[in-house]
């Protein structure tokens, strides 16, 4: 990381790499300080959207474009893990009525 070339013009890949990992901590702290489901599920989408920006600034970095089909093949699975995983917590909602996780922790089988 020695070196300073510029992606955007003012803007080095160590800025993107910055921003990727303050937002992948707040992902990080908002899944172990909330119990909210539908806010750690925001919070695993910016910890993935984090991994993503980094990507693809190492990938414009070394002026490959591998890694972002890879960024969007990501992107696909994320958002097929977020439509089931809303829908599962919508149907523990309606029973429910809470999404606060403590309280779905003690689902019986």
């Amino acid at each position: 990381m020695g070196t300073h070339t510029e992606l955007i013009p003012g803007i080095t890949v160590e800025h993107y790499l910055w921003l990727s990992v303050a937002l992948f901590c707040l992902g990080v702290f908002g899944i172990l300080f909330r119990r909210n489901a539908i806010i750690m599920f925001m919070c695993v989408e910016l910890m993935l959207n984090a991994v993503n920006l980094m990507l693809v600034a190492f990938s414009r970095y070394y002026g490959q474009t591998d890694a972002q089909v890879f960024v969007f093949f990501i992107m696909v699975v994320a958002a097929a893990e977020v439509a089931v995983g809303l829908a599962i917590l919508m149907m523990l909602y309606r029973n429910m009525h809470t999404t606060d996780t403590d309280v779905l922790n003690k689902l019986k089988w």
